[in-house]
């Protein structure tokens, strides 16, 4: 994509992407299973979506997107039994017939601050422009926590990088969401030299892991990150630290456990909820080595003796890896990843689970032998003409949903994805 100078902003833009992904795995141990566990036996399943991304320039420094999308297919076992999950194309709803939704539709405004002249390509989510290096960044409308908060460069799309979820996005960061990982929400983000400070308010599900979401903040979350930009050896790399505090109505393990005992029942959080305080935090660090090399590290946790709200059954994760272009071989655009992730739960939410609790991705009914959660994932995603990609993605899951009396369990993924 040429510069553009200043005259030359693209005032609009249209882009498209399609992504396929496939997995299966083979039949695994499995002593017993839940409502909520991933099937033992051999399995496959798919999903597909298609998006166009329309944006135009308002004024100097506004823009406006809209997203409409078309959906279709199922995560493994319907997105259950792996609180890790491997692909970050599924989500917590899944169709057999093709349905269309606006994912996001959003305002985007730029105040230039001074500092050199950044050139902007044309993008998805982006028109081609130039912005001061120092800014103010305001976004208003729907769109996605992490379009703005815990990114990486080197693990974060799942269609083009790493699948698994806690590789992609911090484990134990339960951000604001309707059950396609969407909300309505404000942020602003102001960039001085090295650093970067984010702020943002966005609106909560109705209920935990729904697809209604809250209207008017009357539930809501409350993010900030601060972002460290640095050179090494004269290598670019960034450390980032996220706090978050969520405000809904929600149930704590503990009292879900007592109901439970003394009614006879099984535990259920939806039985104990009230309205109160969640929060957690998140360290991201990258980091690149040579020009084709980088690595990153994200280490997250929450307030472990409420439940999971909006993302997955996770009170404490470390993911890290590493991300290799293909220039020593000739195939610069080609992608080479290694990660590994291990989870771990509170001993609060192992009470609930091995009573028999469900969460909002697992629940094998009983958890008499816990274990952390551990994933290794290596991708090899090789650039194809026209604007395609191909990835071969393996996943190795040990003690799936923290459970040693199942798995291990292998993932093999295929994902053919088209951007323009």
């Amino acid at each position: 994509m040429p510069a553009f100078a200043q005259e030359e902003m693209e005032e609009w833009a249209v882009h498209a992407q399609s992504t396929f992904v496939v997995q299966y795995h083979p039949a695994f141990h499995s002593a017993y299973r839940g409502p909520n566990s991933l099937d033992p036996g051999s399995r496959g399943d798919e999903t597909f979506d298609a998006t166009l991304y329309f944006g135009a320039r308002l004024w100097r420094g506004g823009e406006i997107w809209i997203d409409p999308e078309v959906d279709q297919g199922f995560g493994l076992s319907g997105t259950f039994g792996i609180a890790a999950f491997p692909s970050g194309e599924a989500y917590k709803v899944g169709s057999s017939s093709p349905y269309v939704r606006i994912p996001g539709l959003f305002l985007r405004q730029t105040f230039d601050l001074g500092g050199e002249a950044a050139v902007l390509e044309s993008e998805p989510k982006q028109l081609a422009s130039t912005r001061d290096a120092n800014n103010l960044i305001i976004t208003a409308g729907k769109f996605s926590v992490v379009d703005v908060f815990d990114t990486n460069d080197y693990a974060h799309d799942a269609r083009s990088d790493f699948m698994n979820w806690a590789v992609i996005d911090s484990g134990a960061f339960d951000y604001a969401a309707d059950a396609w990982g969407y909300s309505y929400g404000l942020a602003a983000e102001l960039n001085e030299f090295s650093l970067s400070v984010r702020t943002g308010i966005f609106d909560m599900s109705r209920v935990p892991n729904g697809s209604a979401l809250v209207r008017g903040f009357g539930d809501y979350e409350l993010t900030g990150e601060i972002e460290y930009r640095h050179s090494l050896f004269s290598l670019p790399g960034s450390i980032k630290f996220l706090a978050f505090a969520n405000r809904a109505r929600m149930g704590r393990y503990d009292d879900a456990v007592l109901l439970a005992r003394m009614t006879g029942g099984v535990p259920d959080t939806a039985l104990v909820r009230r309205d109160a305080w969640r929060g957690g935090y998140a360290l991201n660090i990258e980091q690149a080595f040579g020009g084709q090399i980088g690595v990153f590290l994200r280490a997250s946790a929450n307030d472990a003796r409420y439940e999971n709200y909006e993302f997955t059954d996770i009170n404490d994760s470390l993911a890290m890896g590493l991300s290799v272009r293909g220039v020593d071989w000739g195939r610069p655009e080609d992608r080479f990843g290694l990660a590994g992730v291990e989870s771990f739960l509170s001993r609060p939410a192992r009470d609930y689970f091995a009573a028999g609790g469900l969460g909002t991705l697992i629940g094998d009914g009983r958890l008499p032998h816990y274990a952390a959660e551990q994933v290794f994932e290596a991708f090899y995603s090789a650039a194809l003409p026209y604007g395609l990609t191909i990835t071969a993605d393996y996943q190795f899951v040990s003690h799936p949903a923290y459970n040693r009396d199942r798995g291990p369990v292998s993932i093999l993924g295929m994902r053919l994805h088209y951007e323009q």
